[in-house]
């Protein structure tokens, strides 16, 4: 017989089982085990049974429950905030769009109860949302005229009294603080940069050309919104299947509220924090009480910042007008009227968010989108929130046992 390599053969033409030493090997084998393996031939110790399974589960296995835990969470954060830096800059990418939709999701939620109200009244869908968004640029083109013919001359005022106002702040500064004239115009100049620069025409010109677009973009979605979007949703659920179906349309009904919610907390705490501000510039005297009425009803749309830049505006008007009493006073009336009062009452009532998470979640659009992030951050923010809630009751709700009968 040919030998193959595979070891020595016998006369017989059986392999020849190679010896074994004393009687191991019969005594694992005549219990059906086999015995272990071993590196005496390659001059190491015996595999033990410890050492024969070890590798990574056993050394992840080995580390205290805290340190797996704050592992498993920092992963988990690093892939939410990636997940929500790219889905960030993709907004920014395409932002005449995402300015356009997120306009109209809000104008859609606050408009909604017109809608409703119309098709109470046995009208077609179609009518009634061309109807919702005739009065939306009702509204908007008469309170513009209105404003415009009330403010028109008072604007150039404006822009006077911010910069004496600006002066007497810099005069405090360089007067009380440790800093010169040149280091505070080179802070200035600093800003500016940072802030985007000396303005470019074509910029310019490229900006309003998005704008309009945006403009008309918005109001078209807006109408087909009104007209079609729930049986857009419904489309959306009928495509869902099993329990998912009603995980998803809780979320949705929970997510829209939320949404409509905040919508008109914002409408309220803007025409409020106007009507309350300008109130309060009349009594104290300070003039262009109109135009700043009409500022900070605009920055309201903004949580925290745009009352702050509003406050601001105010406050140096009265400084430049009255001095710092009225100034301080003035300054007491903006922010703490809007923040301590307004805020806690309305918002948080609304979209069930404490203001940290509201400051937190402004400045991070903030920095991703500019003034279209700080708009568009919180509403993100108190959908996802209200979102994730209903799924994860749910998800306990089915994990919980059935009671007894």
């Amino acid at each position: 017989m040919v030998d193959d390599g595979g070891g020595d053969t016998t006369d017989g033409g059986r392999r020849a089982r190679p010896a074994t030493d004393g009687g191991d090997v019969r005594a694992a084998t005549a219990g059906g085990r086999v015995p272990p393996p071993t590196d005496e031939g390659r001059g190491g110790p015996p595999v033990t049974g410890a050492g024969q399974g070890a590798g990574p589960r056993q050394a992840w296995a080995g580390l205290p429950w805290l340190v797996r835990s704050a592992v498993l969470w920092s992963a988990c954060l690093v892939v939410v905030v990636a997940g929500l830096y790219l889905v960030g800059k993709i907004a920014v990418l395409l932002a005449p769009l995402a300015i356009a939709l997120a306009a109209t999701l809000f104008l859609t939620a606050l408009l909604d109860p017109v809608l409703l109200l119309l098709r109470r009244l046995r009208l077609p869908a179609a009518l009634a949302a061309g109807l919702t968004v005739l009065f939306l640029l009702g509204i908007l083109v008469g309170v513009g005229v209105l404003v415009w013919n009330l403010t028109a001359s008072q604007f150039s005022e404006l822009s006077q009294e911010l910069d004496q106002g600006l002066q007497r702040t810099r005069d405090f500064v360089t007067s009380t603080l440790p800093v010169t004239d040149d280091q505070l115009d080179k802070l200035i100049r600093q800003t500016r940069d940072g802030l985007g620069g000396a303005p470019d025409p074509v910029g310019g010109a490229r900006t309003a050309a998005e704008v309009a677009g945006s403009v008309l973009l918005s109001l078209v979605l807006l109408f087909f919104l009104l007209k079609d979007g729930r049986s857009m949703w419904h489309w959306v659920l009928r495509r869902t299947t099993g329990p998912n179906r009603d995980v998803a349309a809780e979320a949705g009904r929970v997510g829209w509220r939320t949404l409509g919610a905040y919508s008109r907390g914002t409408m309220i705490i803007a025409a409020i924090d106007a009507l309350g501000i300008g109130l309060a510039l009349v009594l104290l005297r300070v003039p262009l009480a109109l135009p700043l009425a009409l500022i900070t009803f605009l920055g309201g749309f903004v949580p925290i910042i745009g009352a702050t830049v509003a406050g601001a505006v105010a406050v140096l008007v009265a400084l430049a007008a009255k001095g710092p009493t009225v100034a301080l006073l003035t300054l007491a009336a903006v922010q703490q009227v809007e923040g301590n009062l307004l805020e806690p009452l309305v918002m948080k009532r609304q979209v069930q968010l404490h203001p940290a998470v509201v400051l937190v979640a402004v400045t991070a659009g903030t920095l991703i989108a500019g003034i279209a992030g700080a708009f568009v951050s919180v509403p993100v923010t108190a959908v996802a929130y209200r979102v994730i809630d209903t799924v994860q009751r749910h998800r306990q709700a089915a994990a919980r046992p059935p009671a007894p009968a």
